[in-house]
């Protein structure tokens, strides 16, 4: 059982730079008002450059830890502790920004969402344990978006502010006033 946390932890790390061709993939085209005004980010750029998400598991060999090990529930418990108070980085704050990722709702009326949060990889904030809050955006949607699904992929435009909390579903450490959400498009692995 604990393996298996440490992996999705270390999974929820590795996989926004691992899978960042296949996530963020071609942009919307252009000229169509998508991101004008906006700067495109990635979810690298919300995590300081000197702060390492693993520090916290250093001189600790995951691979030799039962799940009923001391040490284990020790390790897992202190990362969720540094990860739910990880850093953010200070010059986005009120910054117009672009970012992809995938949704899950936290408000909901019938089929309308107004409240959601982001984050870089699929089922995160579903699954045990939800990435590092500065790798959780909660989105307040200036309108409300019709047919949004739980790990659907979009692109927000909004203002982006350091105002972290707890939604329930995992610590964010940022928000997004959305004034925009587009469907992700994907590349066709095809052509």
């Amino acid at each position: 059982m604990l393996r298996t946390l440490f992996f999705l932890a270390a999974l929820a790390l590795v996989w926004p730079v691992a899978a960042a061709d296949y996530r963020v993939g071609e942009r919307l085209p252009p000229g169509k008002g998508a991101t004008a005004g906006f700067q495109e980010i990635s979810w690298d750029d919300l995590m300081p450059k000197s702060w390492d998400p693993m520090a916290v598991f250093k001189g600790l060999d995951l691979n030799k830890l039962s799940d009923s090990d001391p040490r284990a529930i020790e390790a897992l418990a202190r990362a969720r502790a540094e990860w739910d108070k990880a850093p953010v980085e200070p010059a986005l704050n009120g910054r117009r920004v672009r970012l992809p990722g995938f949704v899950v709702p936290l408000e909901r009326q019938g089929d309308l969402v107004s409240e959601f949060l982001l984050v870089p990889y699929f089922g995160a904030c579903v699954h045990v344990p939800p990435p590092p809050s500065n790798q959780v955006v909660h989105v307040v949607m200036k309108q409300p978006v019709k047919g949004m699904k739980s790990m659907e992929t979009f692109w927000v435009n909004g203002t982006l502010s350091l105002q972290g909390g707890d939604s329930g579903m995992g610590i964010y450490a940022y928000r997004i006033v959305a004034e925009r959400v587009d469907p992700y498009q994907f590349k066709d692995k095809k052509k």
